[in-house]
């Protein structure tokens, strides 16, 4: 288990050193600070709550935090073979299975890291500049804003979640952190555009297509079922085999390949 950290402590170490990495959390800090102290009217902060405020930064930032996760999952691996350090890396007495699965946990730690540290900024600032008593709209009656907030946040990063296993798999298969990049923002940008044109109510295998589940804020207001019968279960059931699948194919292809080559 130690020699195994001390793989981890390594991947940590290669995105930290970067001077990029920390560019892009100081935006993600920059971001999550002015939005709110913009919605408090220079300090008035007396039209937009609290938790509305918080809610509102962490949804337009939250964009950027998921470009960034994409950029450091699609360079974990492709990288390596860019840099031509993979080579160097696998005369180690580690198995490629631990190797990638170093690579992929110091991935998913950033990714906490960037999402905790929107949430706490932008909850923070939020509190110092943004009414406390001010009415919040746009919540279900069941749920208390804080309630409200946790979730539609845990959601957001199931998203980031999923978008950094397409990323991962794709540095890790085809080698290229750009293809990786691409992909991944694609799917970002275009899911709620294949989400209308593929919808479970015209469509009963539409249900089944990534995109239709990726998006689990369709089920905050939802009592019961949802579109052509989709449940938070059985989105999250989808979600579940296609990260499987992603991460099967990473895992196979990474043992199997031919570094040589």
């Amino acid at each position: 288990m130690s020699n195994f950290m001390m793989l981890v402590h390594n991947e940590n170490m290669k995105i930290y050193r970067r001077m990029r990495t920390w560019v892009m959390l100081g935006i993600l800090a920059f971001m999550s600070i002015i939005i709110p102290y913009l919605f408090s009217g220079n300090g008035g902060g007396e039209t937009t709550s609290f938790w509305e405020g918080a809610m509102l930064s962490v949804t337009f930032v939250s964009f950027l935090n998921t470009i960034f996760a994409v950029v450091i999952a699609a360079d974990s691996v492709a990288g390596e073979f860019s840099w031509g350090t993979i080579k160097l890396l696998l005369i180690r007495p580690w198995t490629r299975s631990k190797i990638l699965f170093s690579k992929y946990l110091s991935v998913l730690l950033f990714s906490i890291l960037s999402t905790l540290t929107m949430i706490l900024l932008a909850l923070g600032t939020s509190y110092l500049l943004l009414s406390s008593t001010a009415d919040v709209g746009m919540i279900p009656e069941n749920m208390t804003p804080a309630s409200y907030a946790v979730i539609s946040w845990v959601f957001e990063y199931v998203d980031l979640f999923i978008t950094i296993a397409i990323a991962f798999m794709v540095s890790t298969v085809f080698r290229s952190g750009a293809l990786a990049i691409g992909l991944s923002l694609f799917i970002l940008f275009t899911q709620g555009i294949f989400g209308m044109i593929f919808n479970p109510e015209r469509y009963g295998w539409a249900k089944y297509i990534l995109f239709t589940n990726m998006d689990l804020s369709q089920y905050l207001y939802v009592y019961g079922d949802g579109l052509g019968g989709m449940s938070l279960g059985f989105s999250m059931m989808i979600l579940a085999v296609y990260y499987v699948i992603f991460m099967g194919i990473s895992w196979y292809v990474f043992n199997k390949r031919d570094v040589a080559a």
